[in-house]
């Protein structure tokens, strides 16, 4: 039997990069799968007496309540990260997003249980929300801390693409589930199937994560003595406040890209254009797979020609592509499958804002730093982007690209007016 050292060096940078991003793919696709479902969960965790509205308000504000649990997440996950190891944070929160997909598949109903039903349910999007809060920062630093400088990019972009291979894969689980079985037979049990399935996958994770390796940053940290003392969120909020702002402004430009461009705009498409849902769909799944792939690529040109660089001129292609989208969506909607692909292959450029964070903050506070910041801006502008582009498209059809301009300009600011934050000091 191989020794943790012995298991340690057998996984090389490839296969260490990819077991990281096949990990968060799935650890994504269990706190996703939940809002593809949340009709279902409205009819049979709700009492039927209770109206359909409000049903499925309590049903969203299930799926919400994980979102909200995010910052707790991220601050006592990056404490252990900053403290224990980046190794042990990135174990531990896939194991507490596989626990919990896993109890949903088997938790019984409000017709078996009563009120407990949803009560329990509620407990465990919280400690889903929790998860998710340390995976995506955890995952961040694992591979940049891991990564070459000339490579850095590329390991960045290939752990975001798993990410969005996490919401990608829970959308196609979902519409073959409608697809093969009926509305009658999915309420009946059926809709337990992705859950079940996210959890055998999360624990398939936890098993494949114990060949993962310390970040021989941290390693070296604990061999100085320079771990974090007391309590790094305290010195992050007293020390490093211009890089928690820009870290701020470049997870705005993120959630922008992926709260409404991808989660939010197909809703926008229909009411406010009134095309078919079949067409949205389409152009909806081919930008999502663009993204997966993109990321990569621009995490690669990250790597060869810098970040600014780069990343002026792919910002401005994506939220330029943004008004061609909604334009094309009200005049000419033969173009609109095809711009939409577009629109989410330039919304690979978003990656320069882990790619920065990683390095705005000190090594022994590196996780908190980003997970603090990263969370609770994501929980502030991912809550106020709907209510900001809903309430605006009453004035305007082009809201939501404008919505995406305003924040992907900030996001451009941060990255021109940081340091040279792709090469980690180590």
């Amino acid at each position: 039997m191989l020794t943790a050292i012995q298991t340690e060096r057998s996984v090389s940078k490839p296969w260490l990069f990819a077991l990281a991003s096949l990990g968060s793919a799935l650890e994504f696709y269990d706190f996703v799968v939940f809002v593809f479902l949340t009709g279902v969960v409205a009819t049979v965790y709700f009492p039927p007496t209770m109206p359909l509205w409000s049903r499925q308000v309590q049903s969203y504000a299930l799926f919400a309540v994980g979102y909200f649990a995010r910052p707790l997440g991220g601050i006592v996950l990056a404490h252990l990260g900053d403290i224990r190891g980046r190794k042990s944070t990135f174990q531990l929160s896939v194991l507490l997003m596989a626990i919990p997909t896993l109890l949903i598949a088997v938790l019984p109903t409000y017709k078996t249980i009563g009120v407990a039903a949803p009560l329990i349910l509620m407990f465990l999007r919280i400690v889903q929300g929790i998860a998710i809060g340390g995976e995506a920062p955890a995952g961040w630093v694992y591979v940049a801390e891991q990564a070459d400088d000339r490579r850095r990019g590329l390991a960045v972009g290939l752990l975001t693409s798993g990410l969005t291979v996490g919401i990608f894969f829970g959308s196609v689980v979902t519409t073959l589930l409608n697809r093969f079985f009926t509305p009658l037979q999915i309420e009946q049990g059926f809709w337990r199937l992705p859950f079940a399935l996210g959890g055998v996958f999360g624990l398939t994770t936890v098993f494949l994560r114990r060949w993962l390796s310390e970040t021989p940053v941290f390693k070296d940290l604990r061999a100085r003595n320079a771990l974090a003392k007391g309590v790094p969120l305290r010195t992050i909020l007293s020390s490093c406040g211009g890089a928690f702002v820009r870290a701020v402004l470049l997870t705005w430009m993120l959630t922008a890209a992926i709260v409404v461009l991808l989660l939010m705009s197909p809703t926008l498409f229909h009411s406010l254009f009134e095309l078919p849902i079949r067409m949205i769909q389409t152009g909806n799944l081919l930008a999502t797979a663009a993204l997966c792939l993109s990321t990569i690529m621009f995490g690669a040109a990250y790597d060869r020609f810098g970040t600014k660089r780069v990343a002026s001129i792919s910002i401005a292609l994506f939220v330029l592509s943004s008004y061609a989208l909604y334009l094309c969506a009200g005049h000419h909607p033969q173009y609109f499958i095809g711009l939409y692909g577009i629109a989410g292959l330039l919304a690979g450029c978003i990656i320069v804002a882990p790619l920065e964070m990683v390095g705005l903050f000190p090594p022994a506070l590196r996780i908190t730093g980003f997970a603090a910041s990263y969370n609770i801006a994501y929980a502030v502008c991912g809550g106020v982007a709907p209510l900001a582009v809903a309430a605006l498209t009453h004035y305007s059809s082009l809201a939501a690209s404008d919505y995406i301009a305003v924040a992907s300009s900030m996001g451009l600011v941060a990255v021109l007016t940081s340091g040279k934050t792709a090469h980690l000091a180590h």
